[in-house]
């Protein structure tokens, strides 16, 4: 007995750490976390990619989705917030929370078409800004906000010049819940023009731009029937829209873009 415990006492005293060895160590993990938080974290959590491996293996588009997700959850709970309803914050993967979600979200949307359809109902409520609540974006974001275009008259329609052509045109029919992104791919402070119309009926928007690490919002819109205007790109990169259709009904929209531009990405 008292052999074995000498044996194990001597393997363990055998055993020799130096102050050098521990050093190399601890370098050697730190570096390895800096590089999954670089090469993998970064881009899989928020789309911010410098060194762009993470768009090589696709984790950037990924992060960018989630964020993409996660400033729409936020920009709606903002909405509903300043329109007086209780929002006690619950667990988001509650499936009875979000069917309720859902559901009100439903309500909103049918609400807002009736009263697009109906002129006497629009008479009946308090004027407003033609143009939704909307988040803006904070800093350097705020500048960068889309400015709308007038409206050309029903008199002067049809009398553009043949050099005002929309550039592209494409057109989506999205089921209920459904979302689509259209990007164009821009210089830093290139100019674009854009219309887009739900054709009657209301879509959830949200204006943005990424590219080489870099990501900003322009815009969001809720139960948005339309806009046009122009779009100023902050960096170098890809910008544009992603729509989300809130409704109970399938929706037709068209979007025109013009200006200085080099690609349309459209699914």
């Amino acid at each position: 007995m008292n052999t074995s415990k000498r044996a194990g006492k001597a393997h363990i005293d055998g055993i020799e750490a130096s102050s050098g060895s521990l050093l190399v160590s601890t370098l050697g993990s730190a570096a390895v976390a800096g590089a999954i938080l670089v090469f993998a974290w970064l881009p899989a959590e928020y789309g911010i990619d410098p060194t762009g491996v993470g768009r090589m293996l696709g984790l950037t588009k990924m992060g960018e989705i989630k964020q993409q997700l996660y400033a729409e959850v936020a920009a709606e709970d903002i909405a509903a917030a300043a329109a007086g309803r209780n929002t006690a914050p619950v667990p988001s993967a509650d499936p009875q929370l979000v069917r309720r979600l859902d559901s009100i979200e439903k309500q909103l949307a049918s609400i807002t078409l009736m009263l697009l359809a109906d002129p006497q109902a629009r008479a009946r409520v308090p004027a407003t800004q033609s143009a939704p609540a909307s988040d803006s974006a904070s800093g350097a974001e705020a500048a960068a906000v889309p400015v709308p275009a007038p409206a050309p008259s029903a008199a002067n329609a049809g009398a553009e010049p043949a050099s005002a052509a929309w550039r592209n045109e494409v057109s989506y029919t999205l089921a209920p819940g459904q979302g689509v992104e259209v990007k164009l791919v821009m210089d830093e402070g290139a100019v674009a023009e854009f219309e887009w119309t739900a054709n009657g009926s209301i879509l959830n928007h949200d204006t943005h731009g990424d590219g080489g690490g870099q990501n900003i919002t322009y815009e969001r819109g809720r139960s948005v029937p339309g806009q046009q205007g122009r779009l100023t790109a902050a960096f170098t990169g890809n910008h544009g829209w992603f729509w989300r259709n809130r409704t109970n009904e399938p929706v037709t929209f068209d979007l025109r873009t013009r200006g200085d531009y080099s690609k349309l990405i459209a699914p």
